[in-house]
């Protein structure tokens, strides 16, 4: 058997934030599927979300096929349709698949989101991976910041950087310099399979375009299918467009990187509803698409910043 994580990335979709979302998959951790653990961006104690959404745990466990494509939810009638399952109707998701992981391995990251949901539900504070109440936070205790830390403390990765954001003079200021980003956490990780012998490759799920439906919660009324489908930002100059594509270095890197690593993109189709593998590649090894891509992406960042007409020497892991 084939033992293997999945990092999932997923773009920003709203305009109040680019950062994105990185959840990890977990293979064969429920019969016939692999398990997604992801960070409950409502699981932060305030009063409104506990009554509208599912808050019961920080590191939610939703099975692969329900997280990617699921119309209804395991979770119940408050889980978040777009967040919490049917991923694909909102935003793209690239798959980084892992192999060569041990069982060993799968097991410790396990134990250690059950050990953050433990925490979570008896309000621990002041652990080994975030200062203050254990509770969900955009910047302080996020979805990079939860999956770096079971890779950290869980299953030992001990040179694995997992930064913490530092709130000035007690006030609900955070220094986002300092905040963990999916982007820029997925890089790392992906640095960190690679010393370890694990071989990679990518799958991109590319969004639904066709979904009108239009989150109830949401204060602007926009149906899915118009909201931004931007691959997320690695922390940069580029950190705060919301729109268009990123032309920093470190975001064409990563994207670039992973296009390199890439072997199936997969669409719903229109007409039959049936999901079909739209491209297939043979993806390079790691250390060719990371060479590659910081020399195509510090050519083309520079280009950019010219404002010159010019073809990019790479390509981004979300091209068509």
């Amino acid at each position: 058997m084939q033992h293997r994580h999945v990092a999932q990335l997923g773009p920003a979709t709203a305009l109040r934030g680019s950062a994105g979302h990185l959840a990890l998959g977990i293979r064969d951790a429920v019969p016939g599927d692999d398990l997604v653990y992801s960070a409950n961006f409502y699981a932060d104690r305030k009063a409104e979300h506990e009554e509208h959404f599912y808050t019961d745990e920080l590191m939610v466990g939703i099975p692969k096929k329900e997280y990617l494509f699921g119309t209804t939810s395991s979770l119940g009638r408050k889980a978040s349709f777009g967040l919490d399952f049917g991923e694909i109707y909102k935003r793209s998701v690239i798959g980084v698949r892992v192999y060569g992981v041990s069982p060993a391995e799968k097991v410790a990251l396990t134990d250690y989101f059950k050990r953050i949901n433990d925490d979570y539900r008896t309000r621990a504070r002041n652990t080994e991976y975030h200062d203050g109440e254990v509770k969900y936070d955009y910047l302080r205790l996020n979805c990079a910041k939860t999956i770096g830390s079971g890779f950290r403390y869980g299953a030992g990765y001990k040179d694995l950087d997992v930064t913490s954001a530092t709130m000035l003079r007690g006030r609900r200021l955070v220094a986002a310099a300092n905040a963990n980003v999916p982007t820029e956490m997925a890089m790392k990780l992906l640095e960190q399979w690679h010393a370890r012998g694990f071989r990679m490759d990518v799958v991109l799920y590319r969004k639904y375009a066709g979904s009108a439906y239009v989150d109830p919660h949401e204060d602007e009324k926009v149906a899915f299918k118009d909201l931004p489908n931007r691959f997320p930002s690695v922390l940069s100059r580029d950190f705060r467009k919301e729109q268009g594509k990123y032309e920093d270095f470190d975001n064409l890197h990563a994207m670039y990187v992973l296009y390199n690593l890439g072997r199936y993109s997969v669409r719903v189709n229109d007409a039959t509803k049936l999901l079909e593998i739209e491209k297939t590649r043979s993806p390079m090894a790691y250390p060719e698409a990371a060479e590659l891509a910081a020399r195509a992406a510090q050519s083309d960042s520079e280009n950019y910043g010219r404002r010159s007409s010019f073809r990019p020497e790479g390509t981004g892991v979300e091209e068509p």
